[in-house]
């Protein structure tokens, strides 16, 4: 900029002046800066923009740099502090000083999240956070194993609301360190001991809120594993619902506070009552309703005319029976005076042709005892002859016999 000479009369271009000052600011190389996150600027591009601020004093500046190095840094948030490495560029077109930032690393907080990110996408490219290592929780535990501090409110509030909900509630508990360098290796010893422990069928790992650094030894990787490990299901109960140790994600079932945990590891007996007396007061009026569903079909079965009167069928058969009947009968009786009718006209015209129809009308029939006398020829005089009548016998003798000079049939004579 020294070597520019300028004046009113004669000044430099505008653009020799950026392009002079461009090289001065580019000159200063790489550097790394530490600054408080005021913003992160994610864009679908490659090119993410962030706003750092000097905690110390009212300076900021606009950083760029590639989404590779943004997600490098771990889960990032606003306000934290950041080391950044960056190098100074002068835009010409308008003249905008930006930094080009080829690394970030969080600093102090941030640093310790970042650590615990890697350590937790580590463990759940493993597997150990998926859902199906879930175990389910019994519904109620015969024996709840809990681990927290000696004497906490963390303790206090695990059983006391446990026994609240479920008063016959049996507890085997496990005081260690909740914090500290110790605190992890303690906890792994008494999850160890308590998943030997006949009878518990739950455990549950309690403590109240604290720092970050207080509920570092909940996301140990020692104890993360050993949760994963361990056969008997696992409640973890820690801070408060913003805090959110590694243990809450291999966990079988994490509780926001350790109040919530007693909610979740037994049921209110109040409301398993209620719940009993809803399910026989429902059993009852299902019973009573079947009861009367069933006798409305029987009343309705009974109703049908079938089973009014099971004989109407029968009834109505007997009534063709004998109208059939009746119709023989008749038909019979009909046949049967034809047939006597027939019969008596075919009677008397044989007895209209039989010698003692003859015999009745006042003829009589003669015989020598042996042969009919059919002609005057037949007997001598003297002979004696039988004489049949239609009321009996005659003997005669023959005085006389007179031959017919012309013979014709006796009158009023039958012939067929």
């Amino acid at each position: 900029m020294a070597e520019l000479q300028s004046s009113a009369d004669r000044p430099q271009p505008l653009g020799r002046v950026v392009a002079a000052l461009k090289g001065w600011v580019e000159r200063t190389g790489d550097i790394w800066v530490e600054g408080q996150v005021l913003e992160i600027n994610r864009r679908s591009g490659a090119t993410q923009y962030l706003k750092l601020r000097d905690s110390r004093v009212n300076v900021s500046a606009t950083l760029t740099c590639s989404r590779l190095v943004l997600d490098n840094a771990g889960p990032l948030t606003e306000g934290a502090t950041v080391a950044a490495w960056v190098k100074a560029r002068v835009w010409e077109q308008n003249t905008q000083l930006s930094f080009e930032c080829r690394e970030l690393r969080p600093m102090g907080e941030g640093q310790l999240l970042a650590r615990l990110e890697h350590l937790k996408r580590t463990l759940q490219a493993e597997g150990l956070f998926d859902p199906h290592r879930k175990q389910r929780l019994p519904f109620v535990p015969a024996v709840i194993g809990l681990i927290s501090g000696a004497n906490s409110d963390a303790e206090r509030d695990v059983v006391t609301n446990t026994r609240r909900r479920w008063p016959s509630a049996r507890f085997e508990v496990r005081n260690t360190p909740v914090q500290g360098a110790t605190a992890a290796a303690e906890i792994i010893d008494a999850l160890a001991e308590l998943d030997r422990t006949p009878g518990v069928e739950v455990i549950v790992i309690a403590r109240g809120g604290g720092s970050l650094e207080d509920l570092l030894p909940f996301s140990d990787e020692g104890l993360v594993r050993a949760v994963a490990a361990c056969r008997t299901p696992v409640v973890s109960a820690i801070g408060h619902e913003k805090d959110s140790p590694i243990l809450d994600n291999v966990a079988d079932l994490r509780a926001s506070t350790p109040t919530d945990a007693a909610k979740r590891i037994v049921p209110d007996a109040t409301e398993e009552r209620a719940l009993v007396q809803q399910a026989r007061s429902r059993m009852a009026q299902a019973v009573v309703s079947r009861l009367e569903n069933e006798q409305r079909l029987l009343d309705q079965l009974r109703s049908r005319p079938v089973l009014l009167n099971p004989l109407a069928s029968f009834e109505m058969h007997q009534e063709r029976l004998d109208s059939q009947r009746a119709s023989l009968h008749a038909a019979i009786s009909r046949a049967v005076d034809d047939e006597s009718r027939q019969l008596r006209h075919l009677l008397e015209r044989v007895r209209s042709l039989s010698p003692q129809r003859t015999l009745e009308r006042g003829y009589a029939i003669l015989t020598d005892g042996t042969d009919t006398i059919t002609s005057v020829t037949s007997v001598d005089e003297g002979d004696d002859l039988l004489a049949y009548l239609a009321d009996g016998e005659l003997v005669l003798e023959v005085r006389q016999s007179t031959p017919n000079p012309h013979p014709q049939a006796p009158a009023g004579g039958d012939h067929d």
